[in-house]
């Protein structure tokens, strides 16, 4: 019997190319998102196409009751649904903030709730938490965004404890610079907020600069579908992979420098 996977933000980028991994993989890959139509053409792939909001409790309540009654099972769940929301923390709306939360965060707690009691049944499951190298970093007026990636990291490690018992595993896959449209979707908000404000000449120094980091290149998302496939066939993964441009030397960084020397470090890639 093929295992079933269900991989959350499959529309575009990252959750795409997981979702046509673990399909190509031999998995029965249910792949979800808000914009259905982005993914009709995944069908042709064998991907079984979900509308779910993971913000919306009644959608994610019907995405997994449809999983079960068609499959009887769910072997892996990929929580990559998300977005990076950047601006600085005074001129962030309250709301904006609590929708950040909501989708890289609160959702993928309730969406791993409806899914465990199952995965406990089998004895057996692997969740994969797409974070980001922004979850072991930060970078200037990314706070709420680093803040969701942050906790979603803590949430992993004591999940991580809780389930192991029941042949669960909980994996935290890191990705840095990808080819999605992470550039263009943050600069445009970025400004909105603070380009006109007390914060309009950083606003505008950090968006110079992640245009210019991203016209480097990126890697291809296969590299994060790549880690996926890894830790959901290891028989024993890694808590942790970071995958991709610049992952691994900034979260290195992070770890040996002070506080103020990282800080220095942004403010040098800034200029």
């Amino acid at each position: 019997m093929a295992k079933t996977a269900l991989v959350t933000g499959a529309s575009s980028g990252m959750g795409r190319e997981i979702a046509l991994r673990l399909a190509a993989d031999g998995y029965t890959v249910y792949g979800a998102a808000r914009r259905v139509e982005r993914m009709r053409d995944l069908e042709g792939s064998g991907i079984r196409v979900l509308g779910m909001d993971i913000t919306v409790d009644g959608q994610v309540v019907a995405a997994v009751e449809r999983i079960i009654a068609e499959t009887g099972r769910i072997d892996v769940l990929v929580n990559n649904a998300g977005f990076g929301l950047y601006g600085s923390v005074e001129d962030t709306s309250m709301e904006d903030v609590q929708y950040q939360f909501d989708v890289n965060f609160f959702g993928v707690a309730r969406l791993t709730q409806l899914v465990l009691p199952h995965m406990r049944a089998q004895k057996a499951g692997r969740i994969v938490n797409i974070s980001s190298m922004g979850g072991a970093i930060y970078t200037p007026l990314g706070a709420y965004y680093h803040a969701t990636k942050h906790a979603l990291e803590a949430w992993s490690d004591a999940l991580r404890f809780e389930v192991a018992p029941f042949g669960i595993e909980v994996v935290v896959v890191r990705p840095g610079m990808i080819d999605t449209e992470w550039a263009g979707v943050m600069a445009e908000p970025i400004l909105a907020r603070s380009g006109s404000g007390a914060y309009a000449a950083l606003a505008r120094t950090v968006v110079d600069s992640t245009t210019r980091t991203y016209d480097g290149g990126g890697s291809s998302p296969t590299v994060v579908a790549d880690a996926v496939a890894k830790a959901v066939s290891a028989r024993r993964p890694r808590t942790r992979y970071a995958v991709g441009r610049m992952a691994k030397p900034l979260i290195a960084a992070r770890r040996v420098l002070s506080d103020r020397a990282f800080d220095r470090l942004l403010a040098a890639a800034a200029r």
